[in-house]
This record gives structure tokens, sequence and C-alpha cells, in this order.
């Protein structure tokens, strides 16, 4: 989100993407080896942003692009970009993860508006059958706690 936040910042000069992520991850993350996935996500999102854009536009109307905090815009460019476009990332974990860090870097009421733009676009894909194939993967029922006890019990 720094790396995206910044090309946006700074009139979204894209030759400077390489120099940003670079240093962004020297800054906030020295040892941490992300095997290409923050330069990815970022140019896929940079690829995509105008129709990202549009669609950020299409639901969240009262809110013109450029009136929306630089912040909770680059938020919601990831958020659109991974409902939209990632096939590895479930819906669900996309949403998750944008209101949290709109909850963390964004305004008071950031994550309620990120919330309600992706819950919208979500909903929409979902009325269209457009269900991507990692969200149609059913994972077991969590078990509850003390469950597995009780099993473990009943096979003795």
């Amino acid at each position: 989100m720094q790396t995206l936040y910044q090309w946006d910042f700074t009139g979204k000069v894209t030759p400077k993407i390489p120099e940003y992520i670079k240093t962004n991850l020297e800054d906030f993350a020295p040892d941490f080896d992300d095997k290409g996935f923050i330069t990815e996500l970022v140019e896929n999102v940079i690829a995509k942003s105008e129709e990202i854009d549009a669609t950020i536009v299409k639901y969240a109307p009262d809110w013109p692009i450029e009136q929306i905090t630089n912040v909770d815009r680059n938020i919601l460019r990831i958020g659109v970009f991974e409902l939209k476009f990632s096939d590895a990332v479930p819906s669900k974990v996309a949403i998750n993860e944008a209101i949290e860090l709109a909850k963390t870097f964004g305004g008071e009421s950031s994550g309620r508006f990120v919330n309600g733009v992706l819950g919208a676009i979500y909903k929409d894909a979902i009325a269209a059958g457009e269900v991507k194939e990692v969200d149609k993967v059913e994972k077991p029922p969590r078990k509850k706690e003390g469950e597995e006890e009780k099993e473990e019990v009943k096979k003795e």
C-alpha cells in the first residue's frame, strides 16, 4: 500500500515504482523476502488502475475518485484488484485485509467505507454468478474447542 500511495501522491510516475518498492522494503521490512509478491501486486494494480478506478467510482458514486483520501483510494485499489482480478486471493480474505488496512492506516470511518464499497462489489459479483475458483473450494468446518477430545474419547 505504501508504494501505491507514493505512486499516487507523486503523480503516478510509474518508472519510480522499483525504487519505491526497494526503499519501502528496506525501511519497513529489511529481512522480509516477499518472493516478488509486492512487485507483482503493485504492477498489476497499476496496469489495471483505469478499470479498478472505474469500479470504485461505480460503487462509491458520492465520492469522486480524487476526493477519496489517498490511503483509502489505494486500499480500495488493492481490494478491487484482489476481488476482480486475482485468482489466488479468496474474496472474503481480500475484503477483510482491506478493512484491516483501512482501520489501521485510514481515518475514523475508513474501515466502514472500504467494507461498504468492497462488500457491494462482492455481492454484485455473486449475484452475477461471477464466483472465483478459489471461492468455490469448500473448507471443512472448524472444530469447536473440546471437540477433538470428545472424538478421541469415542474412539477408545
